[in-house]
């Protein structure tokens, strides 16, 4: 079975889907079988409740149960190793 990662960004469109389809690249070239989906701001609480771990990209300062990942990292390619290699862990101790 797949494991969800949720990326959200104010509408949900534009940057959200950018972040999401560089690291659904990223996860399918190491074999990771994850799919990372894009939702908008204010629906991202539905979205969380099965998933493996948060991509943000605005800050907010809500605390959420699982590991969130800078986004930002994923746009500007600053910290993107450090952030993927955070998603890379919270997929594989993510317990579903």
């Amino acid at each position: 079975m797949s494991v969800k990662v949720i990326v959200a960004c104010g509408s949900g469109v534009a940057t959200s889907q950018t972040v999401a389809s560089k690291v659904n690249r990223l996860l399918a070239a190491d074999k990771i079988d994850a799919k990372v989906e894009a939702v908008d701001l204010k629906s991202v609480d539905r979205h969380l409740k099965d998933a493996a771990a948060y991509i943000t990209i605005v800050r907010d300062k809500k605390t959420y149960d699982l590991p969130v990942i800078d986004g930002i990292a994923f746009l500007t390619g600053v910290g993107q190793k450090q952030q993927y290699e955070k998603l890379l862990d919270a997929i594989k101790s993510y317990r579903g």
